[in-house]
């Protein structure tokens, strides 16, 4: 191909792609102010309602029914947690004119554990001026940027402190915040959130454990936790009903890491405290790792457990080097589609 021919289409592809992402940061930004202002709206309405009675057994009451009416109307997003979220929004930002179209819900989430109101009003300017994402505002207040930029001397060198630790909002981050798909009633799909080839390891893989273990019963795929305003999204969760646990399934591209199993040890630990029933057994959490080299198969169990259940379960799961091989011939075969494709 001529060089000055490539060169050109080059520059085309670079105009449209940033035609796409200005369209789709406008759209971000109308859908993320309009759900701002509607929940703006719904806790002026609620905090007028129950006047002085928050606390007391009508004030409850009354966000218990909203939130059940709501949800069966609505869907998803109106717990009565939410619902405090959006009085406590009107309480703290009780000018409606104040608000600022650039900052999401979540923005606003983050601004409101900011107890002090010349502290808050800091950050809501800086993040306005410097489009600073969810993640870069947290980092800050964490960080207690505020009080280290009165006392520096080098205040540059502590405002450019945040681009070299997080990175701002990019295009793939999109319509993709959990508060923006329950506004809009999306689901939140796999599709929204995985690569396609991880996409299509997780479907297999689900039917595979069916299939090859014995006492599976599938529960939820992308199950979402959430706490602390942070959602986690696991891969497969399913219930073994020989073993009696819940085993969870998540899947990594790349080499296995600590913070894999890190993160997998949390999703552990959240189903023995939160999901376990009478009689059941611990979690088995499995980290799946695969990449083009070699595939790496760890089963997350704590070195203390010296119950029979710890070496009896390999009895009722397929074996690692089932796992592995596996893995490793559906992303064989997920690969040459891609090329055909």
């Amino acid at each position: 191909m001529d060089k000055k021919i490539k060169l050109q289409d080059d520059v085309l592809y670079k105009n449209i792609k940033e035609t796409l992402t200005l369209a789709q940061q406008k759209i971000y930004s109308t859908v993320n102010f309009v759900m701002v202002e509607t929940y703006w709206n719904i806790g002026k309405q609620i905090f007028e309602a129950q006047d002085e009675n928050e606390r007391a057994k009508y004030g409850l009451g009354l966000l218990k029914y909203l939130s059940i009416k709501l949800t069966e109307e609505f869907g998803k997003g109106y717990t009565v947690a939410n619902l405090k979220n959006m009085r406590q929004f009107y309480f703290t930002f009780p000018n409606s004119y104040a608000l600022r179209s650039q900052l999401s819900w979540t923005h606003y989430r983050i601004l409101m554990r900011v107890e002090d109101r010349v502290t808050r009003n800091f950050y809501l300017d800086e993040c306005v001026k410097s489009n600073w994402s969810t993640r870069q505002l947290e980092r800050q207040i964490n960080s207690f940027y505020y009080q280290r930029l009165l006392s520096s001397r080098d205040k540059d060198s502590v405002r450019h402190e945040i681009l070299s630790l997080e990175k701002g909002t990019t295009p793939k981050d999109i319509i993709r915040d959990p508060y923006v798909l329950e506004f809009l009633g999306l689901e939140h799909s796999a599709s929204l959130l995985e690569k396609d080839i991880e996409q299509g390891l997780i479907n297999h893989l689900q039917k595979f454990l069916l299939e090859l273990g014995r006492g599976f019963s599938f529960v939820a795929r992308q199950k979402r936790i959430s706490f602390d305003g942070e959602h986690y999204y696991i891969d497969l969760v399913f219930y073994n009903y020989i073993l009696k646990c819940f085993v969870i399934v998540d899947l990594k591209l790349g080499k296995l890491t600590h913070q894999d199993l890190g993160q997998m040890q949390m999703y552990v630990n959240y189903y023995t405290r939160k999901m376990m029933n009478d009689g059941d057994n611990p979690p088995i959490g499995i980290v799946l790792c695969a990449d083009k080299s070699e595939s790496v198969v760890k089963y997350t169990l704590s070195e203390e457990n010296q119950q029979i259940f710890a070496s009896k379960y390999k009895l009722y799961m397929p074996t690692e080097k089932q796992l592995e091989n596996e893995i490793k011939k559906e992303q064989e075969l997920l690969e040459i589609e891609k090329v055909l494709i």
